[in-house]
């Protein structure tokens, strides 16, 4: 079995949340993605990547702001985890 990874960031803590950020990443060999590859998100929403097949490992904690920095801007911290496992019966591409 191969793992395929699917992180993507939302717009809130919802599942059904807009797609702010993402990234992928393919045990499988068949593709090498990275960071800036497209302008579109795979999915509109973390919903969408469940109906879609992929199993979603981790959900974003919920953490409060600290008092006085609810509008300070960081990291995105709305990170889902997603993946999809792959049994190898497709032929592997390499580069």
């Amino acid at each position: 079995m191969r793992q395929q990874v699917l992180a993507l960031y939302l717009g809130t803590s919802a599942l059904d949340a807009q797609v702010v950020g993402w990234s992928v990443y393919d045990g499988t060999g068949r593709t090498r993605p990275a960071t800036g590859d497209d302008d579109e998100p795979p999915y509109e929403t973390g919903l969408d990547a469940l109906l879609d097949g992929w199993r979603l490992i981790q959900a974003a904690q919920l953490i409060p702001p600290y008092p006085g920095h609810e509008y300070d801007t960081s990291f995105l911290k709305h990170e889902f985890l997603f993946e999809k496992l792959d049994d190898g019966s497709q032929a592997r591409t390499t580069r």
